[in-house]
């Protein structure tokens, strides 16, 4: 068994994991640090059920177009136009829903092919004429700002009355005992999600060890799924304590797994096309932070950008590009939704809010600037 070396006992094993993993273990902290700031200073509100729960639905539109930006990011390219293209998705679904009596599953379909189908014009640009993606999604920007506008422009916002529609991400997934006041499902869901969590690290632990490659010692190991699973327990326990799992929730959980496959183990992953795929990801993110809204305007889509980028480099996406996970995109998500989160809830101006966004970012970048020495 190639476990790693021992000379220092666990406290040596400990020190060498923080030297080799310093970058993903300091979002961790951040995140942590800046939780615990909110709850001490918003006089324990920030840590209350329906704020967590509030947090998580927040998290959710911002975190689909994070994982859609982390594949785009590793490929050394960059998309300004994701933040327009979900606010006239969401347009589109809005539109829809009132002037037609199209079925809700249909109208998703669509506005889901309408994101294909721009990620295949702006990854055409790219990836065949040879138009820079800064450029490509620049224009991006402009034009579907334009076109949002103009859709928008006879009534400005477009409210959303359909239920089913509205209900993606302001409702929250079932429970069998409707007349307890603890959501007994989403404890189950967690509990199961432990489990598989724990048996797929405990099997690739295994075949690292086939292969002989280094592993965490025993202990180690078992520290870190204990540790990570108490975190998702208690997030889960609070969730269950107010209203149970989102489906937002469950949609980004859906999402999260099909990227993360998709990336590691297939050839499409090693092999992306250009920067078409993120677009369905905002096309995603637009019906999301419509549901949410349950309503569609003209100032949709204002800076998704810049927290789906922000987002992904907090996330540990290398600048100069060629690494990054998914996974740890929607840490970086957290981190900028808890911020917004708990500045909300000091009232803080959204002035300032740009100002404190704009520093972590900076300095998110120069920490992986400085710790590759580049």
């Amino acid at each position: 068994m190639n476990t790693r070396n021992n000379a220092g006992g666990i406290g040596g094993e400990l020190r060498e994991l923080l030297r080799k993993n310093v970058k993903s273990y300091m979002m961790y902290i951040v995140l942590v640090v800046i939780m615990v700031f909110f709850q001490v200073r918003t006089g324990g509100l920030f840590f209350k059920p329906a704020n967590i729960s509030n947090l998580f639905n927040q998290v959710a539109y911002v975190a689909v177009l994070a994982i859609g930006m982390t594949v785009v990011l590793i490929l050394r390219q960059i998309d300004l136009s994701v933040g327009y293209v979900a606010g006239f998705c969401g347009a589109v679904a809005a539109l829809l829903l009132r002037n037609t009596s199209i079925p809700v599953g249909l109208v998703l379909l669509i506005v889901l092919l309408i994101g294909a189908a721009i990620g295949v014009y702006q990854g055409t640009l790219v990836t065949y004429v040879g138009v820079p993606a800064f450029v490509t999604t620049l224009a991006g920007m402009f034009i579907f700002r334009g076109i949002l506008s103009v859709a928008l422009s006879k009534n400005g916002t477009i409210n959303i009355s359909n239920e089913t529609f509205n209900a993606l991400c302001n409702s929250f997934i079932p429970d069998f005992m409707s007349e307890s006041h603890y959501h007994v499902v989403t404890m189950v869901i967690a509990v199961i999600a432990v489990l598989l969590i724990v048996w797929n690290s405990l099997k690739s632990r295994r075949n690292k060890i086939k292969y002989n490659l280094k592993v965490s010692s025993m202990p180690v190991f078992t520290a870190q799924q204990i540790l990570f699973s108490a975190v998702l327990l208690g997030a889960c326990h609070m969730l269950a304590s107010y209203k149970g799992l989102p489906w937002s929730i469950v949609i980004v959980g859906v999402i999260l797994l099909v990227y993360n496959y998709v990336l590691n183990n297939t050839k499409l992953g090693r092999a992306v096309y250009g920067i078409g795929g993120n677009e369905q990801a905002a096309a995603l993110s637009g019906i999301m932070y419509s549901s949410r809204l349950k309503s569609a305007s003209p100032a949709a889509g204002v800076a998704f950008e810049m927290d789906a980028i922000a987002s992904a480099y907090i996330g540990g996406v290398a600048v100069a590009g060629g690494s990054g996970k998914v996974t740890n995109a929607i840490v970086g998500t957290f981190i900028i939704m808890a911020l917004t989160n708990g500045m909300n809830l000091l009232r803080v101006d959204i002035s300032y809010q740009y100002i404190v966004k704009g520093l972590i970012f900076i300095a998110a970048v120069a920490f992986d600037v400085r710790s590759k020495g580049q």
